[in-house]
């Protein structure tokens, strides 16, 4: 298949041929929300940890007779209801990782850029031209575009595009290396250089 490219500084554009095996593939609902459901468990922290009356130290010695002291039983001084006794129903560190294999994971990425392609929301440009950090050339870019909530994406990460975008709501800015399901499904538009095209195609 073939998409469009944009040539901002020359206010013209070109094409480009991409293997429809990547950007032209059926969506697949399932697999795309398995994928990102794992992404972001994968983020979570779990319980913070505690210690149960086994974790905590000592306590080994009865602390007095079982009979004769008047005072109730005690086996252990590091009980529950002791004071530096251990918790009762300690919370315990957990992971909640969730498995998902290489050919999922590009999969899924595959079918998100399909349906972005498809539903005409991947924008390729030649390059964004960013000389320096200001504001005002990503809000002429993406003007120039029309759009105004979107995930630029280069093939590496360009430093004058990421200070010029930072304080402009709902624009991210990432490279070939960091993208992820929940960014790309984030965000309205993605904006991409053709540079970064073709290296996404050879990786997926």
């Amino acid at each position: 298949m073939k998409l469009k490219v944009l040539d901002i500084s020359a206010k013209k554009s070109t094409s480009t041929e991409v293997a429809d095996a990547v950007f032209a593939r059926d969506y697949n609902q399932s697999l795309v929300h398995q994928v990102t459901t794992a992404y972001m468990a994968t983020g979570r922290q779990g319980s913070k940890a505690q210690k149960n009356r086994a974790a905590v130290s000592g306590g080994g010695k009865k602390p007095w007779a079982q009979k004769g002291t008047g005072r109730a039983r005690a086996g252990t001084s590091r009980g529950p209801i002791w004071r530096s006794g251990g918790v009762t129903f300690a919370a315990q560190p957990r992971s909640f990782a969730q498995k998902v294999n290489k050919k999922m994971y590009k999969g899924a990425i595959s079918v998100i850029f399909s349906e972005l392609a498809r539903t005409e929301r991947l924008k390729v440009v030649k390059d964004f031209g960013v000389t320096d950090a200001k504001t005002k050339n990503i809000t002429a870019l993406l003007k120039a575009l029309d759009v105004t909530d979107a995930l630029l994406m280069t093939e590496e990460l360009d430093e004058n595009l990421y200070l010029s975008s930072r304080n402009l709501y709902h624009v991210g800015v990432c490279d070939t290396q960091s993208i992820d399901p929940v960014s790309l499904i984030g965000y309205k538009n993605v904006v991409i250089t053709e540079a970064a095209l073709k290296k996404i195609e050879a990786q997926l």
